[in-house]
Parts: C-alpha cells; sequence; structure tokens
C-alpha cells in the first residue's frame, strides 16, 4: 500500500511525538523536526508508510543513542494489558460466542498505537474495551471461521505492546500448538519485541520468533529469511495492526487482517469509518458488521 499525502502530516507530528518521548531537550525536538520537514521533500511516495517510519526512527535511535525510547511506555501498557487479563478472560469464556469475543477484544487492543497517538492514555485503552463488551455481538463471517477451522499451521503477527496480551486471549482461542507469533526484530514505536511477548507469558503457550526487521510493520524483503520461510509455510497467517495490512495487503496469500481503523486514510482503503474495529482479508473485503457510532465492528 502506497504512501498517501496525508501520511505526511501524521509522520511530521509522529516525529515531534517521538523526539519528546527520547528527549527532555527542546533543542533536539527541533532538530528532529526541522530534519523530519525537510526530509519529507524528499520521500518517495511510492513506498508503504511503515517504510519511512523505519527509516526515521533508525536516524531518530541515531542521533539520541536511546536504542528504545519508548521503553518505559511499553511497560506501563503491558502492565495495564496484564491487569485487565483475568476480568476478560472470564468474560470470553462467558461468551455465547467465545471466539467472537476473543477477535474482538484483540482488535479493541489495537488501540494502543502510538504511531497514530503519542499521548495515549490508559483511559483510552479502557474506553476501546468497554465498547466492545457493552455491543452485543453478530458473529464472525464464517469465511474466518472456516479458515481457523481448517488450519494447520498459523502464523500471528503481532503488532503493539500491550494489545499483545488481549492477542494472548484470541490465541488461546485458536489451539496454540498450531500457532507461531511473530514480533518486530527490535524496538521500532511502541511495537512488540520478544521482550513483550515473554513479559506477558506468550512464550509459555506459543512458539514465539522475530521477523528479523525493525520496521513498524511486515516488509518481507527486510525481514529474516527465517522468517520469510516461517511466512511462506503458514497456511492461515493472522495479521494484526495498519502497519502489517500496508505492507501486506497485496500479497497472495491466505491472510486475515485486525485492527482499528484509526487513520483516514487506511479506513477509506477499506471502506470504513475511521473507529472501526476492522477483520478484512488482503484486497480488504470487510467482515466486521455494524457497531458503535454507526461504524462497523466484529
Amino acid at each position: 500500500m502506497k504512501a498517501s499525502l496525508d501520511c505526511i502530516p501524521c509522520l511530521v507530528r509522529q516525529a515531534l511525538d517521538a523526539a519528546r518521548m527520547a528527549s527532555p531537550d527542546p533543542l533536539v525536538h527541533k532538530r528532529v523536526l526541522c530534519e523530519m520537514l525537510r526530509w519529507t521533500g524528499e520521500m518517495d511516495m511510492d513506498e508503504p508508510p511503515p517504510i519511512l517510519g523505519q527509516r526515521f526512527h533508525r536516524w531518530l535511535r541515531e542521533i539520541t543513542g536511546i536504542e528504545d525510547p519508548y521503553r518505559s511506555a511499553k511497560d506501563r501498557f503491558n502492565r495495564l494489558a496484564l491487569s485487565l487479563l483475568p476480568d476478560l478472560r472470564a468474560t470470553i469464556k462467558a461468551a455465547q460466542d467465545p471466539l467472537a469475543m476473543a477477535v474482538c477484544i484483540a482488535i479493541a487492543g489495537n488501540v494502543i498505537d502510538m504511531g497514530t497517538n503519542g499521548n495515549l492514555t490508559e483511559s483510552e485503552v479502557r474506553k476501546s474495551i468497554d465498547e466492545v463488551l457493552a455491543e452485543p455481538l453478530t458473529g464472525i463471517e464464517n469465511g474466518f471461521r472456516q479458515a481457523i477451522a481448517e488450519a494447520q499451521d498459523i502464523l500471528y503477527l503481532a503488532d503493539n505492546t500491550g494489545e499483545i496480551a488481549f492477542d494472548r486471549l484470541l490465541i488461546e482461542q485458536l489451539s496454540p500448538p498450531r500457532v507461531t507469533l511473530a514480533l518486530r526484530g527490535s524496538p521500532v514505536i511502541n511495537d512488540a519485541t520478544l521482550t513483550d511477548a515473554r513479559y506477558v507469558g506468550l512464550h509459555e503457550i506459543v512458539k514465539v520468533i522475530d521477523n528479523g526487521s525493525d520496521a513498524p510493520g511486515t516488509v518481507l524483503e527486510d525481514c529474516s529469511p527465517e522468517f520469510v520461510r516461517r511466512f511462506t509455510e503458514a497456511d492461515l497467517i493472522l495479521a494484526k495492526g495498519q502497519g502489517n495490512f500496508e505492507t501486506l495487503n497485496d500479497e497472495p496469500r491466505n491472510i486475515f487482517s485486525l485492527f482499528k481503523a484509526k487513520c483516514p486514510v487506511i479506513a477509506a482503503h477499506v471502506g470504513v469509518p475511521v473507529g472501526t474495529y476492522v477483520l478484512a482479508q488482503p484486497n480488504a473485503r470487510l467482515l466486521s458488521s455494524e457497531g458503535p457510532g454507526g461504524s462497523k465492528r466484529c
């Protein structure tokens, strides 16, 4: 999925958020913002936004000397998500359709995206979960349910910290022995790495690997040969988050994307309002149904 002109102000805003996350020094903030503004005139708009983000965040880490500028926020949202798990697990167990409930909770967790909202609060995360629990579920489209039932080898592409704790609830519904969880190869924004997967205990129930890349998406050309082999061998891929959607939307694989449409560009691409909880296949065939505020949801 190519970048849009509307991606430019988003990247500029993200640059300032990231600079403030990495350093308290206003001079660093100014340098980062000025460099980003200069760079916007040279961007290759034929590339997916996660590749543009990857280049900026590499540069940010280089000039600040901080390997993981979002570490404190990542730990905070991991702790929050873990504190919510017992009640959410009980909710799924009591649901008439546990798989559908687990899917919706996992997608609601995609709100924990500091690339789109650098000032995300814990109350916003709780609100996203509450929206899922307050609205009656209408079930999951049969194509998705059938794909889950038939899959022997599921590759689950994780997205953000905190969110991966909610992913665990969905993975528990998928029969974990057939699932491999893939995370980013090194820190970028608040995307989850192996460190975060172990923090929330995912290594206890599934095989966890990294993709060898620091892009906030899945750029196959930038991933390790081992990950690409697993990607090719999997008969079903569940891809969480907008970054994975942007980088894999044109891949001819059996992929289901699960994310909250937080960006107007992606929302328009899929054909839903901003704020929609989306379950879609690579060609953006929407599988979700009506939800809060006139939007669509699981």
